[in-house]
């Protein structure tokens, strides 16, 4: 098997304009990877040489750095005159480019949660001082094979600004299509750049073409500058006029009126799903709302972001009626519950102990408690009620700050609990 430094090749994935991309596997980890391989003398090229070494050398200096669930993550790197090469995570679901047309469209609420994924990877890249300049649905891979389904991971940071915005860089970089008008004009970038290229992939995702039908790059320059594009909506009946007005907001030429932060994008995009789908089952929330969701609740304020997509995944979300025994008293406890809306009583011998409210853990005992122990009381939905499950095992497995950060947050619980008993001992 052909080898590159210390890792196999095992067969090639994709060609692009300036590399080939390997599957690859590293011996030593015994994982998979795709390693991005620059084609030979490319570097040298006497116009663009400087231009590609760039490139190469930016990705290479995000190793380690980008520690992101919807972020490719970048291994390893190789940059001289006689090899350069990329070794990253291998994410094998495919491009965006395969949901890109009017045949293959995805679900409007599915788009919603990729673009919404897609804003908090990229303001995690801002907050590193990071500009992607290249979002396209080529620069956005899917984690599973189905695309309906799962997470996404954004790729190719070769072409980012990598701290203050340096004008110097900007020229023959990025695809026209989805460049602001800003980057067009060759002038300053900053994530904002990023915000327009986002809104045309949603917009694009949305309708199955791009807003902008141009014959030459000439035309589609100038569009971008100065034409408006059609609303989605008039090329897909069913899409909402608020997903209208956030692809619009996106994609404006006025740097004003455009977002000016990922969070404010990805808050329209959190109320245009509710917005739309205000009856959906618990158990088929999107990820971007049950993100959202934990990261109101006071349990997971010290939960890094990561950390809280890392529980979206483990947990497992319900919808249960009222009446409905959650926790039955002596029954052995394997898992605990956060309520995510409505209302729960908590009884011991028929009295009523305690009400439950959005935001509040329960059964927590189970899993911070000796093994096998049992449940000191039932929990009864007062009313319509959407819980949050994460069983004992689930917790176990997860990395070691999400479980640390999960025993924090118990012990504070734990505290407040106590410090309410002690006050109504006090009261009687």
């Amino acid at each position: 098997m052909e080898k590159v430094g210390k890792y196999e090749l095992v067969r090639e994935i994709g060609r692009g304009a300036t590399s080939t991309v390997y599957l690859g596997s590293d011996p030593f980890t015994r994982r998979e990877v795709a390693i991005k391989i620059a084609f030979p003398g490319i570097l040298k090229d006497p116009r663009r040489g400087k231009l590609y070494t760039h490139l190469f050398l930016n990705e290479a200096a995000l190793i380690g750095k980008m520690s992101h669930p919807h972020i490719v993550q970048t291994y390893d790197a190789v940059v001289d005159d006689q090899l350069c090469y990329i070794v990253m995570e291998h994410v094998p679901g495919g491009t965006l480019e395969a949901v890109c047309s009017p045949d293959r469209l995805l679900s409007i609420e599915r788009v919603v949660e990729i673009i919404f994924k897609c804003t908090r990877a990229l303001d995690f890249a801002f907050r590193m001082g990071i500009t992607h300049r290249d979002i396209k649905p080529a620069n956005i891979l899917f984690v599973n094979t189905d695309p309906t389904q799962g997470d996404i991971k954004i790729s190719d940071f070769g072409a980012a600004i990598i701290g203050s915005p340096d004008r110097t860089l900007v020229l023959g970089i990025g695809s026209p299509a989805y460049m602001s008008p800003e980057q067009v004009k060759d002038r300053a970038l900053d994530h904002q750049t990023d915000i327009y290229s986002l809104g045309v992939v949603m917009y694009q995702l949305l309708t199955g073409q791009l807003p902008f039908q141009a014959r030459n790059s000439y035309d589609l320059v100038y569009q971008i500058i100065n034409a408006e594009p059609r609303r989605p909506s008039s090329l897909r009946s069913e899409i909402p006029a608020a997903l209208d007005a956030i692809v619009a907001r996106a994609m404006s030429k006025q740097l004003d009126v455009r977002y000016t932060s990922w969070s404010e994008f990805g808050h329209d995009l959190t109320l245009a799903f509710r917005g739309r789908r205000l009856s959906v089952p618990a158990e088929r929330m999107a990820d971007f709302e049950k993100f959202e969701r934990l990261r109101s609740f006071g349990f997971f304020t010290e939960f890094s972001e990561a950390e809280i997509w890392e529980v979206v995944r483990f947990s497992k979300w319900s919808r249960v009626a009222p009446g409905t025994v959650i926790i039955s008293d002596g029954e052995v406890g394997d898992c605990f519950y956060f309520l995510a809306e409505g209302e729960l009583k908590v009884l011991k011998n028929g009295m009523l102990l305690d009400l439950l409210t959005s935001g509040e853990c329960f059964g927590e005992m189970a899993v911070i408690g000796k093994p096998n122990s049992l449940r000191g009381a039932d929990v009864v939905a007062l009313t319509d009620a959407k819980l949050m499950m994460i069983a004992g095992t689930a917790l176990q497995e997860s990395s070691a700050t999400c479980r640390m950060h999960f025993y924090q947050s118990f012990l504070a619980v734990l505290s407040d609990r106590l410090a309410s008993a002690n006050v109504r001992l006090v009261s009687f």
